[in-house]
């Protein structure tokens, strides 16, 4: 009953006017925003984060988590009817969904991504429930070696499982722990980086940052790629699925929503990992892996319910640990640090409401999410119509005049144009803005618990090996940073020994093709 009594007060406040309103806007704003090719949960939380300043941090945190997990349920409709994925999860989704639509089929697709999306976001949020608590137990005993350690582990996760170029991730990633050394040393006071300028003094503010990679680098990317035309949408019809499509798929569903689970959770996975990996797998142990990709119906359920399993999961290490497991649980972090909450081991005792009411809130929004996505095509459909030009100059001055309230600072503002400027070079460089954003977040957390940790060990770098928690994570650094090149060896060998093995055959094959000799006569036989 121990247990219980909290996850019941959770829905007690769930169940309120406002938190139920906000968790409405939220998802609605969330599916609005997978539709809309290009613009992202992150960048739409980033933009959004000044709006939240004057509301409850249980209500702000519960609509800006509808917006996260509803944009994985909105992404799938532009990628089914127009080939366009509105999110970059959904992207797998466009192979099979659109040949679905294609042929006549549009409904049945979207209808399997509707409820392959809800299995997959209630399994994994029945998993949160669970596990959430628990690791949360379990990292009360974290100090500032096993912080050190899971941020090197995090820092290093991000850069590596990168959808893109590694180098360019860990690139980013470095840039982003350099901009989380401006300001003042946290031990001595001296002033780093900072070019005699007061306004960098405290260091850079986390929104500037968010809101101008994310939001206007984003928007910059997508008014130069205005000039690519959009295709006129299929009719929807017959949403419903066959009890054969929904037979076909139940497998998929399942080990979609397990994949996802369990990939949301790492650092760096996410929703697009998910949802490559469990596209890949459902092709992999198809008998026919030729319908993949031509329109079969578990090349849409796998990756959708891959993509919500693992926008729920990734919860769970923001909560419980304080480290933000993709670009989107990054702004959460600072959501949370802006509402005066931290996130961490202490937060299940010390703001029982937030935890379980945010955990709560995704049941809510899962079911709101489930009737609406299909009713709602229309309305999303006409939307895609409206000129990026007229969307465009609108979201740039909610964007300034969003962060110019937080600290009435026109610094803040020259801020964003700079990384606004920066996100867009990157973007069309292939230089993913995630890894910077983490290594960003993560880089505080890294310094001032390494530095902690050597004072702590007399600068004997050899005890966090001691340490079962931080050995155990340190190993596990270790084992990630060396992996490539292990496969590389290991492939190189292959290759030597298959090489080796075909020169052999060649040998004995030269050898079996050789003529025999015709025998001789004998000279002494008489003829």
């Amino acid at each position: 009953m121990d247990f219980l009594g909290p996850i019941i007060n959770g829905f007690g406040v769930v169940l309120q006017p406002e938190n139920l309103l906000y968790c409405l806007i939220g998802v609605i704003i969330g599916m609005l925003i997978g539709v809309l090719p290009g613009l992202g949960p992150a960048a739409t939380i980033a933009i959004l984060l000044p709006l939240t300043y004057g509301v409850e941090p249980v209500t702000a945190i519960i609509m800006l988590a509808g917006i996260f997990y509803g944009a994985q349920y909105g992404g799938t409709v532009t990628s089914v009817l127009l080939r366009l994925p509105g999110e970059a999860s959904s992207v797998v989704t466009v192979f099979d969904g659109h040949a679905l639509a294609k042929q006549g089929k549009a409904g049945t697709a979207l209808g399997i991504a509707a409820i392959g999306s809800f299995i997959g976001g209630t399994v994994s949020i029945l998993a949160l429930t669970v596990l959430a608590p628990i690791v949360a137990g379990f990292a009360l005993d974290f100090g500032p070696p096993e912080y050190t350690a899971l941020a090197l582990l995090g820092i290093l996760l991000v850069a590596t499982v990168s959808n893109g170029d590694k180098l360019k991730a860990l690139i980013a990633a470095t840039v982003g722990l350099l901009l989380a050394t401006v300001g003042r040393d946290m031990f001595t006071g001296a002033s780093r980086f900072t070019f005699d300028n007061l306004s960098l003094a405290d260091g850079l503010d986390f929104v500037p940052i968010a809101m101008g990679i994310f939001g206007l680098g984003e928007i910059l990317y997508n008014l130069e790629q205005r000039h690519k035309a959009v295709t006129a949408p299929v009719k929807v019809a017959n949403v419903w699925p066959s009890r054969k499509d929904l037979k076909q798929s139940s497998g998929a569903i399942g080990r979609g929503s397990v994949i996802g689970f369990v990939l949301g959770i790492l650092p760096g996975g996410g929703a697009v990992l998910s949802s490559l990996v469990a596209y890949a797998v459902e092709k992999r142990r198809a008998k026919q892996p030729e319908r993949f990709g031509r329109g079969a119906v578990e090349g849409v359920a796998a990756p959708e319910s891959a993509n919500n399993a693992a926008a729920t999961s990734s919860f769970i290490p923001l909560l419980t640990l304080g480290i933000p497991a993709n670009a989107t649980m990054a702004i959460m972090f600072g959501a949370l640090l802006i509402q005066g909450v931290t996130p961490g081991p202490q937060l299940v005792d010390q703001h029982p409401d937030l935890f379980w009411g945010v955990i709560n809130s995704m049941y809510i929004g899962n079911i709101l999410l489930l009737i609406m996505s299909i009713p709602l095509v229309g309305i999303f459909v006409k939307i895609l119509r409206i000129r990026p030009g007229i969307l465009a100059p609108i979201t740039v001055l909610i964007t300034l005049l969003g962060v110019y309230t937080i600290n009435n600072s026109m610094f803040d503002m020259a801020l964003v144009i700079f990384f606004g400027a920066v996100g867009y070079l990157m973007k069309k460089f292939g230089f993913e803005a995630g890894p910077l954003v983490l290594a960003y977040v993560l880089g505080s957390l890294l310094e001032g618990s390494l530095r902690q940790s050597l004072r702590i060990f007399g600068g004997d770098v050899t005890e966090f090996f001691t340490r079962p928690i931080s050995g155990v994570l340190l190993a596990a650094f270790v084992l990630i940073a060396i992996l490539p090149a292990l496969k590389k060896l290991w492939k190189r060998r292959r290759r030597n020994l298959s090489k080796r093995t075909d020169a052999g055959d060649e040998t004995v094959t030269a050898g079996d093709d050789a003529a025999p000799a015709e025998p001789t006569e004998p000279a002494n036989i008489p003829r």
